[in-house]
């Protein structure tokens, strides 16, 4: 089912409204277009044919004009013959003729109000036509330009980040400076592992041998009493 049931629809609808209700507004706009482009296509055909009968009741009109006229023709060269019988008859034909006439006027002034509605029709449909085209040409560069905005405030975003990135690295670099100053003023006052570990031997040993000769000191003034 579409969005418009009747071309009358479409010419009093409030394209704006309709565009804020939607979810996706890019979408309502070209099914919006498409349905107002099909039923353009619709009328104008229809319109091509009301204007091919117009100009078929014309003639027909032009030739029931021109049969009444030879009636009448006919009728005044009977009176002229002193045939008032036939004058007579030639009037009734045209009389029957004229009738006609008044009923193929009636159908083409109908017609003409037909084709003038329809002239007025299509004109406010295609101005709603170029309306709808109208909001989506702006709905388009707007979905662009928020694009474009989202991008570089993503690109922003993304080079705060890499500058930050930047600036802890080289103070990363800066620290490992600063430690590799201090560990080289450092150097050449520490003690080899391995002879560090023989002096606490020689440490430990000396200790020992001191509590040996207390314990034996003690132990001989002992046996002395």
């Amino acid at each position: 089912m579409g969005i418009f049931s009747r071309m009358t629809d479409i010419i009093n609808s409030n394209i704006n409204a309709m565009l804020d209700q939607a979810e996706e507004p890019e979408k309502m706009v070209r099914l919006i277009i498409q349905e107002m482009e099909d039923t353009l296509v619709e009328v104008r055909s229809s319109s091509a044919r009301v204007l091919a009968d117009r100009k078929a009741a014309a003639r027909r009109l032009e030739r029931v004009r021109e049969e009444a006229d030879a009636w009448e023709g006919k009728a005044r060269l009977a009176l002229a013959k002193g045939r008032e019988d036939l004058a007579r008859a030639a009037l009734q034909e045209k009389g029957a003729i004229e009738e006609e006439v008044r009923v193929v006027q009636a159908e083409l002034e109908t017609t003409d109000e037909h084709i003038a509605q329809l002239g007025e029709e299509v004109t406010q449909l295609q101005q709603k036509l170029d309306d709808a085209r109208a909001k989506q040409k702006a709905l388009t560069m707007r979905s662009k330009t928020v694009e474009s905005r989202i991008k570089v405030k993503r690109q922003i975003q993304r080079e705060a980040l890499d500058d930050a990135f930047t600036r802890f690295e080289q103070f990363e670099r800066r620290m490992d400076t600063l430690e590799s100053q201090l560990e080289s003023m450092d150097m050449g006052r520490e003690v080899a592992p391995d002879l560090a570990a023989q002096i606490r031997s020689l440490e430990d040993d000396e200790r020992i041998n001191d509590e040996l000769q207390r314990l034996k000191t003690e132990m001989g003034g002992a046996q002395g009493k």
